[in-house]
């Protein structure tokens, strides 16, 4: 009878464990990267009717303007526990709250299972991404998680005894989220049928027949005058000197580089110039001063990652498109 009492027994919606893609791959292709302290901790533990668990929360409010979710991991450490049953093997189950019940257990999601010995330690990580895009749908679905530790037996453990460390275990071993956001993609495309592929041709900036053909009464104008050109220039941000470094982690600055120089008559291929560019630039021969030269700009930014706190103190991994000049040209 002892043994029927203290087996796990619980309401569970259909899911599917999941496996997390390798860390590298998801951080790589993510524009944000959240990580998410414990807000509130429920423990029913050895004082307790069985079965034992325990319960976070993590507030994801704040998901970036027009970003998804990619990917999302809850992360617990574990030290050693159980003494004396360091080889014995512990079944680590973590499910969505999907819906609270007065009179009754909740309904619950299964999101990811790890198996694991007694004795082992260091973090373990869980896929949580179902569970994410919920919650980033719509708060109210945020019930939390809870977390759930078995035996061989099915024998409910508390999963404090086991060793999971929660909101009383060191600083440096708090349990918390991290959630992985990109830029949502744009409506998807109707497939088409397979064509051959065909050889690809080197990009132009411009396709005039003739872009530095000029009427006969401009014979005489000659490039730039010994003037610089359009091109790239040196610029290293300092974020300690714009007084970020309160709330930046990193880096303590980066090169975003400029664009500085002359976009005259005639615009070589080196200027990366556009169609407009150039017949701006004859038009700025026949009525200078109605009309200004080309502007050198940017043709081509890449983008920086920033580590920094938010207004929670979560700590955020973001990837700022368009900070650094890869290119200049005439525009």
């Amino acid at each position: 009878e002892e043994g029927e009492e203290a087996a796990v027994s619980r309401p569970v919606l259909t899911g599917l464990s999941t496996q997390s893609p390798p860390p590298g791959s998801v951080v790589s292709r993510a524009d944000t990267v959240v990580s998410l302290v414990n807000m509130v901790e429920q423990d029913r533990d050895l004082f307790s009717p069985k079965p034992y668990w325990k319960e976070f929360r993590f507030d994801l409010a704040q998901v970036p303007a027009g970003e998804a979710v990619t990917a999302a991991e809850f992360r617990i450490y574990k030290a050693r526990g159980l003494p004396g049953h360091a080889n014995s093997s512990l079944h680590v189950s973590i499910y969505e709250v999907a819906a609270q019940h007065s009179n009754r257990e909740s309904d619950l999601f299964l999101l990811d299972v790890q198996d694991l010995r007694a004795g082992t330690e260091g973090w373990l990580v869980f896929d949580v991404t179902a569970a994410s895009n919920h919650w980033s749908v719509d708060q109210k679905y945020n019930l939390g998680l809870r977390l759930y530790v078995e035996t061989d037996d099915g024998l409910s453990v508390d999963p404090g005894s086991a060793g999971l460390l929660g909101r009383r275990g060191p600083r440096s071993k708090q349990p918390f989220m991290v959630t992985f956001f990109r830029a949502s993609p744009s409506p998807a495309r109707v497939a088409r049928a397979a064509k051959a592929p065909r050889r690809r041709q080197p990009k132009k900036s411009n396709d005039l027949p003739h872009p530095n053909k000029l009427p006969g009464i401009f014979d005489d104008v000659h490039a730039a005058d010994g003037r610089q050109v359009c091109r790239r220039h040196e610029l290293y941000v300092s974020f300690q000197d714009l007084g970020w470094l309160d709330w930046v982690i990193a880096p303590q600055g980066y090169s975003a580089y400029y664009c500085e120089g002359e976009c005259a008559f005639p615009l070589d291929s080196c200027m990366n110039a556009t169609n407009h560019a150039i017949l701006q630039s004859l038009v700025h021969l026949m009525k200078p001063e109605a009309v200004p030269k080309a502007c050198c700009a940017p043709t081509k930014l890449s983008a920086t990652s920033v580590l920094y706190y938010d207004s929670n103190n979560n700590v955020i991994l973001k990837k700022h498109r368009n900070m650094v000049v890869k290119s200049c040209g005439c525009h």
